[in-house]
């Protein structure tokens, strides 16, 4: 986003990595705001939009990216990790998008509201079944969003992505299970997040001034063999 011309406000928890980032987008060229947030912290979201704002700029784009998984049979979830999985995935990209489509709505502004799904929001596979839940709730909300907001001139899309090489599962594809896994996969390969860029570059610009509430899988046809 930052290389296409966006001025780009990152939010997450850890602000060192966030300054990393803020200063490889410098290095570049680009423009970025570090705006340490914790999403699940729903009363925080207005200051640190606040801020966001002070520094760059009213807010057109919001991107819903911030997720985790908690891997286990069904039976084995308790209280905590429920809440765990769907404070972050769902509870916070939900308040996140209302905070965000009330401030374009309030200055009569047209936006983009893009939120992260995954592949498993419409596939049933064993041990990510709260993953799972979270990402179809959140696909469902996004249909709803699209169409309430639709004449505000928001449009809101879900991207659905594979697997792709993360930190959060880098070691397991480097493994022997992991790679066995891959093998199963079409192409044998799993993704990178910059295989999202070209989806991601289009749901935010004008090009895709005709296209809300859709729900885009992007899994290089691996959702064809995991079951």
């Amino acid at each position: 986003m930052a290389g296409h011309g966006a001025k780009v406000a990152i939010t997450a928890r850890r602000r060192d990595r966030l300054e990393a980032l803020v200063g490889e987008i410098a290095s570049k060229g680009g423009q970025a705001f570090a705006a340490r947030h914790d999403v699940t912290d729903v009363k925080g979201i207005g200051p640190m939009l606040d801020g966001v704002e002070a520094e760059l700029g009213p807010v057109d784009i919001l991107i819903n990216n911030a997720g985790l998984n908690i891997q286990k049979p069904l039976l084995d979830f308790d209280l905590a990790d429920y809440d765990t999985i769907l404070d972050t995935n769902l509870k916070a990209a939900f308040f996140m998008a209302q905070a965000v489509a009330a401030r374009l709505i309030a200055r009569k502004a047209q936006g983009r509201i893009i939120n992260i799904g995954s592949l498993v929001a419409t596939r049933a596979i064993r041990q990510l079944g709260l993953y799972g839940a979270s990402k179809a709730g959140l696909v469902q909300l996004s249909k709803v969003m699209a169409l309430e907001w639709a004449r505000h001139g928001i449009n809101v899309n879900a991207v659905l992505p594979g697997y792709l090489v993360t930190e959060m599962n880098a070691d397991y594809f480097a493994s022997d299970k992991g790679k066995k896994f891959v093998e199963g996969f079409p192409r044998r390969r799993v993704g990178r997040p910059e295989n999202l860029d070209g989806l991601m570059l289009l749901l935010a610009s004008d090009a895709a001034d005709f296209m809300t509430g859709s729900a885009i899988t992007i899994d290089d046809g691996q959702g064809f063999t995991i079951y």
